[in-house]
């Protein structure tokens, strides 16, 4: 009853290319939902087909019960931010809003402009023009362009990048906030560790496919669950690798002449006892590096596991 977005049997291909396979997924309203995926894995052609931007090679796409493609009046209720640079670099970030809220019809908007200017923070730097903008100010620039029109439905992609600690948690607030105004937010992001704060709900994409749906912290102990390998650069990486076998720290290790690679279930009891027994030893540490901490790992783990 509350679901925003229905997508079923979603494929999508460029050419002989295939980019989407049979996704299917629905997205509540009063919710900040996010799609997560490593680079080329499908998630702003998923956006673009939401959005009625692209038409699916298969599949069905609806959105507050309504085809997009179909039925163009959606839009008004919709808002995408796109990944590219989607700005008018001789205007002023108060211009380009307001051409937005002009082109939506929006009935005041000179005050629609303002009120989302005043929400992405960006008031002091609304007569400049956005050529001039950081990357991450042009992002909040075209968020706000997004919510002049205060549409029902957010679709925001990698919103954050480019964007430094103090406007990712400011705008990671802002999406939480409108997913518990009751709008439906889909954010889609490449990094791991922007999901833990962005909401629980999570659509995993991983070669075109979704690869795991759910809560985000029963999906995150999943991914920890997996066999960890850490390369470490040591003096004696063989008297090390011997000792932490011997102690049951590591499930095994593989010996070169400088490094070891270890293997490890319990990565976090590694990590507190690598340092301790390398001083205990004698051993001096110079690297310990995670070698398949990438997301590219993550999701290969979750798609080969299912």
């Amino acid at each position: 009853m509350n679901a925003a977005i229905n997508i079923n049997g979603l494929s999508h291909a460029y050419r002989d290319t295939s980019v989407l396979d049979s996704v299917s997924f629905s997205v509540l309203r009063g919710n900040c939902f996010i799609i997560i995926g490593p680079n080329g894995s499908g998630k702003t052609t998923l956006m673009r087909v939401v959005a009625g931007l692209q038409r699916p090679s298969q599949g069905e796409v609806s959105v507050l019960g309504e085809d997009p493609r179909k039925n163009p009046s959606i839009y008004k209720s919709m808002a995408l931010v796109p990944e590219d640079e989607a700005i008018y670099e001789r205007l002023t970030a108060r211009e380009f809003i307001t051409l937005a809220a002009r082109l939506a019809k929006v009935a005041d908007p000179d005050a629609s402009t303002q009120r989302v200017l005043e929400t992405v923070d960006l008031v002091d730097s609304a007569h400049r023009r956005l050529g001039g903008f950081s990357k991450g100010m042009r992002q909040r620039a075209k968020v706000a362009a997004a919510l002049v029109a205060d549409p029902e439905v957010l679709l925001l992609d990698e919103p954050l990048n480019g964007a430094d600690p103090v406007q990712r948690a400011a705008l990671i607030k802002l999406f939480n906030q409108l997913g518990d105004a009751g709008k439906c937010v889909l954010v889609s992001s490449h990094v791991l560790d922007e999901v833990a704060r962005l909401g629980s709900r999570v659509l995993v994409i991983a070669q075109g496919r979704l690869a795991a749906a759910g809560d985000y912290h029963a999906l995150r102990d999943q991914m920890d669950d997996r066999p960890h390998r850490i390369l470490v650069t040591a003096d004696e990486p063989r008297r090390l690798a011997a000792v932490l076998i011997e102690r049951a720290v590591i499930d095994g290790a593989h010996v070169t002449d400088d490094s070891v690679e270890f293997n490890t279930s319990d990565v976090d009891g590694f990590g507190r006892q690598i340092a301790p027994v390398a001083r205990e030893l004698g051993i001096r540490l110079r690297g310990v590096n995670p070698v398949d901490d990438d997301l590219e790992s993550v999701f290969r783990y979750l798609v080969e596991g299912r």
